[in-house]
């Protein structure tokens, strides 16, 4: 197969063979040729249907038309310029038009990007240091997000070249919990902020419970912190206003990435206007970069957001409720203790008896059953993100018989596996 022999060369060169962590699995991952649509092509020929989606950027599918000729257009006039651009103005305005929270905006180029200058921002606004993030939670590669799951302020860090100093001021506590939240920031002082998936994307697909996501506004306005929604899998995929549109909950500031940049690198800060203007050069809080609002990425991500109309995410929301009802009655005909889970355009099994409210109920599902179950998906044509701990997703290209077909696949594997 040409993948395995890619990917041993790969070894020689990247660590792992691979150039970020999720996209390594056992015997070998397969390498890409082409995607088109809801379609992925390996060099070897195979076809899959793709719910990985490049872990969600991919809302109308891979090779959008319209996304490629504004590309092309944009490529003839310059990738990169160091100056603004007015497609830069254009897009803050559609941003700001349809997030509720977003009244300023910085362009940045990653999701990890966006959330460590959303920290940065709102210890300048307060003056104070600590910040709380959820167990299980991922805001991206840098320290002060990179910490294990554990409570308060025992957290460790969870990668070797992370200082201990750099994490003593992260917090860390269970999901979905409204006490054990309170407890924190009774006992703690000098707290910042608190960051937030509204979905918890990166443990699989894990919603908030009736009432959290008010809860977590109120304390935050009660105690003077800074309340962030990390929305670099939501924004854009749940509603125009992402998340906090959704759920009818505004934070103070949101970060935004993957649909944002249709396709390229691409992360947002964005916020109330009396916290942005505190960001250089207006304010003291220090924020730049060279490809920051690259007009490559900033075509793609408004030629995108020009696509995503209200009537666009009553089709993609139906898909999603299709599959997920066709996921239920599979696992009810086929009496399974497993749990399906998502929202919108998001789903997700996970292979536990138990409800998954936050990161120790997701870790108590059975991996190894997962992994069969990603392997067999494989072989019948079809492309899921390769950890129990990741979303998939749909986008505008997938088609119901797309939908059907995987249903199939998916019940044929279940049957083998229980």
């Amino acid at each position: 197969m040409k993948s395995e022999g890619l990917f041993n060369e790969s070894k020689k060169y990247f660590p792992g063979g691979v150039n970020s962590p999720v996209r390594a699995f056992k015997p070998y991952p397969f390498f890409v040729e082409k995607a088109k649509g809801q379609y992925i092509w390996d060099v070897d020929g195979q076809k899959y249907i793709d719910y990985c989606l490049a872990y969600g950027p991919m809302v109308m599918g891979h090779a959008n038309e319209e996304i490629i000729d504004n590309v092309y257009t944009q490529l003839e006039k310059g990738t990169g310029y160091g100056a603004p651009t007015e497609n830069e103005l254009k897009l803050a305005k559609k941003i700001v038009e349809y997030v509720p929270c977003a009244d300023m905006v910085r362009f940045v180029n990653s999701g990890t990007e966006a959330t460590m200058s959303a920290i940065r921002l709102a210890r300048g606004i307060t003056g104070k240091n600590k910040i709380i993030k959820f167990e299980g939670s991922y805001h991206g590669a840098h320290d002060y997000v990179l910490v294990k799951s554990g409570s308060g302020a025992a957290c460790l860090p969870d990668s070797e070249g992370v200082p201990k100093d750099t994490t003593k001021n992260t917090l860390s506590c269970p999901y979905n919990d409204v006490d054990a939240l309170t407890k924190l920031i009774g006992s703690e002082e000098d707290i910042a902020a608190i960051i937030v998936e509204p979905v918890m994307g990166n443990i699989g697909c894990i919603l908030p419970q009736d009432g959290y996501l008010k809860f977590l506004r109120e304390i935050s306005y009660e105690n003077d912190i800074i309340l962030i929604f990390d929305e670099v899998i939501t924004g854009f995929r749940l509603a125009q206003g992402g998340a906090q549109e959704y759920f009818d909950v505004t934070p103070d500031l949101v970060t935004l990435g993957k649909i944002v940049g249709g396709g390229f690198p691409m992360g947002v800060l964005a916020g109330k206007k009396e916290f942005m203007k505190q960001i250089a050069p207006q304010g003291n809080v220090y924020q730049a970069g060279t490809f920051n609002g690259n007009p490559i990425s900033v075509i793609a991500g408004l030629t995108t957001l020009n696509l995503l109309k209200y009537s666009f995410y009553n089709t993609l929301n139906g898909k999603g409720q299709y599959m997920r009802a066709g996921l239920e009655q599979i696992v009810e005909d086929l009496k399974l203790d497993i749990q399906v889970v998502g929202l919108a355009s998001m789903f997700q099994l996970y292979f536990t008896e138990n409800e998954v409210k936050n990161y120790i109920d997701a870790k108590k599902s059975d991996v190894d059953k997962f992994d069969m179950y990603f392997h067999n998906l494989l072989t019948n044509g079809v492309f899921m993100p390769p950890s129990q701990f990741e979303s998939c997703f749909i986008s505008q290209a997938h088609t119901y018989d797309d939908l059907d077909r995987t249903l199939d696949v998916i019940e044929n594997i279940l049957n083998e596996i229980f």
